[in-house]
């Protein structure tokens, strides 16, 4: 088995996007991510920029996305980052991969981003570790109702915000029905 050490995360290549892209179809176990992904690159929120890839013994094993977003803060509009999707091969998971696609990146975007927020809807107990915390105990309202409290959470890259208001999801989450649970 090769180390995890081995594992390089880097930004994706704009060719690399099919190859992205059948990663996460494999993670999850259907291509419902794959028509996100298709549509969110289609999107005015899509920056190659924000595609990271982690990469064992020359083959991508793992992507996480970043996507624009708004918050529709009391004085203004605000711009924020989604994270979604994320996914490693299944046959690699417990190997930590998930876990540094997370950390390094986040560490990249608080270095190189103006957006003060990463959003995302997942468990809590998984990412807490990163610092995320629920959005809503801090006046950051859901985009959608079907999304549960305690799935939404949020991120500070670098100094905390103090905005308040609605996260408006990039019309590609909308027009996949990819928001909230179904």
């Amino acid at each position: 088995m090769t180390e995890q050490a081995d594992v390089r995360i880097r930004v994706m290549a704009p060719d690399e996007f099919d190859e992205m892209r059948a990663v996460c179809i494999r993670a999850f176990g259907d291509d419902s991510l794959g028509v996100l992904l298709d549509a969110l690159r289609a999107s005015w929120a899509w920056h190659d920029e924000l595609s990271f890839v982690a990469e064992l013994d020359g083959r991508i094993v793992g992507q996480v996305l970043y996507t624009s977003a708004i918050v529709d803060a009391p004085a203004r509009l605000e711009d924020v980052l989604v994270l979604s999707p994320i996914g490693v091969e299944p046959e690699l998971h417990g190997r930590a991969i998930g876990t540094r696609l997370v950390t390094e990146t986040l560490a990249r975007l608080e270095a190189s981003r103006p957006e003060p927020l990463v959003f995302l809807e997942g468990d809590p107990r998984y990412y807490g570790r990163f610092g995320f915390g629920p959005a809503e105990a801090r006046g950051l309202l859901r985009p959608s109702d079907r999304t549960p409290e305690p799935a939404f959470q949020v991120i500070d890259l670098g100094e905390g915000s103090e905005m308040t208001g609605r996260l408006v999801y990039p019309d590609a989450f909308w027009r996949t029905d990819s928001v909230g649970l179904r």
